[in-house]
Parts: structure tokens; C-alpha cells; sequence
């Protein structure tokens, strides 16, 4: 195994566990602003990690403004102390009521969500005007991902011009998520972005025109954010996520992308059930399972193993080396998505220069804490 993911002592390490090596979330946030040029240009997305130590980390590194995806997150943002929230999802039902509750319990941040339709619009500006409150509301522009959005052009102008003039919501600018762009390629990625980057800079162009302001746009995600950090627009805000820990998804996809997966699972075998196959404790329940079965994971010591069978509680590995393991023995693996798989997990494991030293609470892996 790599001298980065040593651990001197497993014992007290209940498995299957997510331990999260120190120092190379601290390279992996360092790359992060290098390749911004400056914190005060990013807005990284917290769906990745859901710490609140890991908040605090780029609050420490200058990073002032996040990106979330939940009621959750951003409550967890705002308890730690970020100032200007963003939560990248259209408000509709009774997250109405609940983004009034958040303005009225932090009203020293500044909050922000999208839209992409004039229903959610309508509905969140009475609901706003009649609490005596207002929130910041940024069109959400569909740049190919047909996901959620409105394509720029005539319609998403008349739909900003309604953010404009309704009472209870300022207009906060574009959100511009791409998450199609998957070239492996940096040059072609870059090709596609600059693409459907230039409807949206003639979109904005013409808002500004009609007397609108446009003061920011939340740009890319983790694969396109590099893109965007070449770009020297002033209202461009970086939204990066899952670089700050890695997997074995975007290292096997993107070598441009510099980063080193930081949040490995700790496995341990249960059984040997032949002479040719190993079971894991490492069932989907603690892996993401949205990757295809037996490609859920890569085990760097075991780099030639078939994942045969994985159920709620077991993982199934065929491999010729199955006999130098007894009951007991233990294995990292890299998750090929680590997002979802954060989330399936109560905390993490920290390992610091070998040594088991804390232990963090993925606290906004619930869909509410208190609002």
C-alpha cells in the first residue's frame, strides 16, 4: 500500500469505515486555490464532504463562499460561520417555508438559491414579501445536461425579468452547471465549455443592457472548474466538489486534474468461502452503488480482483491471491464515487501522519437538521 494511506493502529476502527487521510485533503485544497489563482474566487460545492471540519478548512485557506445542495448543508455552512450560502437547488414545496426559516434564523447571511421556472417564482416571492424578507435568486441556466435549467435565450430573459421585478427577490445572476463535460481531454472540454459559454456571456451582456444586474455566475463543476478558473470575468465564482477528496472515478477519467483521493474505505475480510474468492464487509450499504455492480470500487493492493457479488452487507472478491488472506485481514479500497458514498457514512476515520486522530460527524447527511 502507499505510504500515504498508512495506519499504525486499526484496532479501534469498526468497519466498513471511510478514514479520511489529513494531509492529503490539505494538498487536495491547496491545489484547489492554486489552480483558482485565489480563494476569493471560489465556491466549492459541499455535497462532497458534509463536514463541518472541512468547512473550517477552507474558511482557514480564505475561501468565504460555499455551494450546497440541501437545507441541511447549508444550515451546517451558516453554524459554522460561512457568511454567503448558496444552495444550487430550485425551491418548490415546503422548501418555500423553509428557505423563510433560514433568512429569519441567519439573517446576517447571505443566502441564495435558483430558479428555472415561473411558478417556484412566484410562489417564493409571496412567501418572502409576506414574511418581510427577501433572498437572492439565480437563474439556472441548462448549458446541455437537460437536468434542470433553462436554455439562454429569449425565454430566460423574460424569466430573469420576472426575478427583476418581483417583490421579496433580488436577482443574484447564473447558475451555469455542466456536469456533461466528461471529455477526458482538457482541450476538449475546454472546446465544449466555450461552446455554451458564449450564449451565456451573450445572455448576460443583454440582461446588463436592459439595466439588470448580473453580479455573479456560479460556474462548472469539479471536471470543468479549471476551465473556468482561465477565464478572467470578475463575476465568475469557481464551484469545484468532489477534487477535495478524490476517487477513483475522476482519477481514471481526468489525469489533468491533479488530485489525490483522500477518503478510502476500510475493509476487513469475513470470509473465504473457495480457494479463489474473499467477502468483504463492504456491502452497498457502505459503498455508492450508482456505479455499475463490480465497478463500484478499486483495491490497491488487490488491483487484479474480480468484485463478483456485492449485496447490503457483502462484497465478493474473485482473486487468485484469495489464499494469503485469513478472517480478519484488512483492505483499503477507493470508492469510484465518493459523493453518495460520504453519505451512507455516520463520520470518518482521520488519519494523520499514520496515527488515528479524530474522529468527524458527517453531519448534514440527513435531509434537515433543524429547519
Amino acid at each position: 500500500m502507499d505510504a500515504h494511506y498508512q495506519i499504525s493502529d486499526t484496532s479501534r476502527i469498526i468497519s466498513p469505515a471511510l478514514v479520511l487521510f489529513r494531509e492529503i485533503v490539505d494538498e487536495n485544497l491547496k491545489k484547489i486555490v492554486a489552480i483558482a489563482g485565489d480563494p476569493a474566487r471560489l465556491r466549492p460545492h459541499c455535497k462532497t464532504h458534509k463536514m463541518r471540519e472541512i468547512i473550517q478548512l477552507q474558511l482557514d485557506s480564505g475561501i468565504t463562499k460555499h455551494k450546497c445542495a440541501t437545507f441541511a448543508e447549508a444550515e451546517m455552512l451558516a453554524d459554522v460561520g460561512v457568511k454567503d450560502v448558496f444552495l444550487a437547488y430550485s425551491i418548490v414545496g415546503p422548501n418555500v417555508s423553509r428557505a423563510v426559516k433560514f433568512v429569519e434564523k441567519y439573517p446576517d447571511v447571505t443566502f441564495s438559491v435558483t430558479a428555472d421556472h415561473a411558478r417556484p417564482i412566484e410562489q417564493l416571492g409571496q412567501a418572502m414579501t409576506s414574511a418581510g424578507q427577501t433572498i437572492d435568486v439565480l437563474l439556472d441556466i441548462d448549458t446541455g445536461q437537460h437536468r434542470t435549467g433553462i436554455t439562454a435565450g429569449p425565454a430566460a430573459k423574460d424569466l430573469y425579468q420576472q426575478i427583476v421585478e418581483t417583490d421579496g427577490l433580488t436577482p443574484g445572476g447564473f447558475h451555469v452547471y455542466d456536469g456533461q463535460q466528461h471529455q477526458e481531454s482538457r482541450d476538449e472540454r475546454r472546446e465544449a465549455v466555450n461552446k455554451e459559454w458564449k450564449d451565456v456571456i451573450a445572455l448576460r451582456d443583454d440582461l446588463l443592457a436592459a439595466g439588470w444586474p448580473v453580479p455573479r455566475m456560479v460556474t462548472g463543476g469539479t471536471a470543468s472548474f479549471p476551465v473556468y478558473a482561465e477565464k478572467d470575468d470578475p463575476t465568475i465564482e469557481l464551484s469545484p466538489g468532489t477534487c477535495i477528496f478524490n476517487d477513483a472515478g475522476y482519477g481514471a477519467r481526468f489525469s489533468d486534474l491533479d488530485f489525490t483521493p483522500a477518503a478510502l474505505l476500510l475493509t476487513r475480510v469475513v470470509s473465504r468461502p473457495t480457494a479463489d474468492r474473499l467477502t468483504l464487509d463492504l456491502g452497498y450499504k457502505a459503498a455508492a452503488s450508482d456505479p455499475p455492480v463490480g465497478k463500484r470500487l478499486t483495491f490497491p493492493d488487490l488491483p487484479e480482483a474480480n468484485q463478483v457479488l456485492q449485496n447490503e452487507e457483502h462484497l465478493v472478491l474473485e482473486t487468485p491471491r484469495a489464499t494469503e488472506f485469513e478472517p480478519g485481514d484488512e483492505l483499503l479500497a477507493i470508492p469510484i464515487h465518493i459523493c453518495p458514498t460520504t453519505a451512507l457514512h455516520k463520520q470518518v476515520w482521520v488519519i494523520s501522519e499514520g496515527n488515528l486522530v479524530d474522529e468527524w460527524t458527517v453531519a448534514s447527511r440527513d435531509r434537515w437538521l433543524t429547519i
